[in-house]
Formats: structure tokens, C-alpha cells, sequence
């Protein structure tokens, strides 16, 4: 959630995961009748830990600028929870097309959410929308970046604690919608 302060944070920390959640996914069904079951858990966390360092020397290499500010968290998608869970429970039980799917699905609603995320974080704490998409984009020149406010409305949206605060307002307003939505066909 920290590293999520811009969409293009979000974005690459999304891209990121999708690839390591859907690669590892994947190879793990195709391996998971030669892993034996003492050895599950240092296997996923080996070959996961081999596409999270495939996404860091990629992103080094070719997205130095968006590498900088997020490698740390990227560096640490091995010990993501979410990967390890869906590791353990779908696709070591699971054919590989069914891990595919399943890895597709889990990757599109994290991106949805994290990017969800950055986008609120971005307005509210730097008062812009689309900072530093040129990194992501491969130009020199940042044609992205749109001013919002002069000054950000809620600054602390922006710092690591301010992702906790943004992500309960988000789940605190999604929740009231979706109340408002069951009275009101409930009264109908």
C-alpha cells in the first residue's frame, strides 16, 4: 500500500505482481505433482521469488526512473501474502489453465484496487493526477502529469501511513454505497 502515493506507482507495482502471481502461478500447477509435500512451501517461495527478481532486473532495466521509487516494494512481492495464499491453496490443487484463470482474475482485481488506490492518493496528497506516468511511458518529457490543486487537500494522503487512512475511507465509502444501494431495492 505504501508505494501506491501515484498511479504510476500503482501501475508498475501492479504490472509487477501480475506478472509474478501469474508466472509463478502457472509454473507451480505444471510442477506441483514433482514437488513433494514437505517441500511446498520453500518451493513456491523459490520460484516466486524467481519472477519478483525477473520484474526488478526488468523494471532496472527498462523503467530505471519508476524502479528507483518503487524496487523496495517490488523486491518484497515474495512475501506478499495474497501470491503465497493463492501458491498454497489453487495452484498446487489445480491444472494449469485453471491457475491461469484463477492467477488472471486475482492479478486484475488487485490492479483494479491498488490502482484505485494511487489514483486517490495522488489528488488527495500531491493535488495531481498521472505524476510520473512518463516514466512508465518510456518518454523524456512529461506530457501526463495533470494539476489539480495548487496545494494538495489532504497531504498526508501521500505518506505510507496515509495509504491505511485513504484505503479505510475507500472501504468505509464503498460499503455505504452498497447499503444505500440494498435499502433502496428493498423499498421497491
Amino acid at each position: 500500500l505504501a508505494v501506491s502515493n501515484t498511479v504510476a506507482n500503482a501501475l508498475a507495482l501492479a504490472v509487477a505482481s501480475s506478472f509474478v502471481l501469474i508466472s509463478s502461478n502457472t509454473l507451480i500447477s505444471a510442477l506441483r505433482s514433482l514437488i513433494p509435500d514437505f517441500m511446498r512451501l520453500p518451493s513456491f517461495v523459490l520460484i516466486i521469488s524467481t519472477f519478483t527478481t525477473m520484474a526488478v532486473l526488468f523494471l532496472e532495466a527498462f523503467a530505471f526512473e519508476i524502479y528507483i521509487q518503487v524496487a523496495l516494494f517490488i523486491q518484497i512481492i515474495v512475501t506478499n501474502c495474497a501470491i503465497l495464499e493463492r501458491a498454497e491453496t489453487f495452484a498446487s490443487k489445480n491444472s494449469m489453465l485453471s491457475s491461469l484463470i484463477d492467477a488472471v482474475g486475482t492479478s486484475f482485481g488487485f490492479a483494479i484496487a491498488i490502482i484505485t488506490l494511487g489514483f486517490v492518493r495522488e489528488i488527495l496528497g500531491k493535488g495531481t493526477l498521472f505524476e510520473n506516468l512518463w516514466f512508465l511511458a518510456g518518454s523524456r518529457e512529461d506530457f501526463y502529469t495533470i494539476l489539480l490543486f495548487e496545494s494538495a487537500p489532504f497531504s498526508i494522503a501521500s505518506l505510507p501511513p496515509g495509504a491505511f487512512l485513504v484505503a479505510g475511507l475507500l472501504l468505509a465509502t464503498s460499503k455505504a454505497i452498497y447499503e444505500l444501494k440494498a435499502q433502496s431495492s428493498f423499498h421497491e
